[in-house]
């Protein structure tokens, strides 16, 4: 399985902002921190601010934060909200033409490792991946 670069900015922003010291970032330096499109950040920003994961502040010293507490912002919840198809196969969808549907054991295998990676997400907060703060601060805040 592989994520869509929209859950992977996801996560980008949402690490960026847990370990950003005043909580506060701009699109344009998380673009540049990270060295992606702006209108792919904008993006990002939209949905998971549509989602409740961040709050945004107009004017200046505005920017965007984090709209849970790091501890909050649970993982598998994310990723099944920001991944528009988690159909790894054909035989998982409404569209399933695979003549080998009704004997084949892949299906079952696939919807066993998929619930495996899930729950394993389910297990971890962006706490979790922002622990040590101050090496990430390094790579990304200063």
């Amino acid at each position: 399985m592989r994520l869509t670069q929209f859950t992977d900015y996801s996560l980008r922003v949402l690490i960026y902002l847990a370990v950003k010291p005043d909580g506060f970032a701009t699109i344009s330096e998380i673009s540049d921190k990270y060295n992606i499109s702006r209108n792919h950040v904008m993006k990002v920003v939209y949905q998971l601010g549509q989602l409740g994961y961040l709050k945004t502040v107009r004017g200046k010293g505005g920017g965007i934060r984090l709209g849970r507490e790091p501890g909050e912002i649970n993982l598998g919840r994310l990723v099944r909200q920001t991944e528009p198809d988690m159909r790894i196969v054909e035989c998982f969808g409404p569209d399933n033409t695979c003549r080998l549907n009704p004997d084949c054991g892949l299906k079952g295998i696939l919807g066993k490792a998929l619930h495996a990676f899930l729950e394993t997400l389910d297990a971890y907060t962006l706490s979790d991946i922002a622990h040590d703060e101050q090496e990430l601060r390094r790579l990304l805040v200063t």
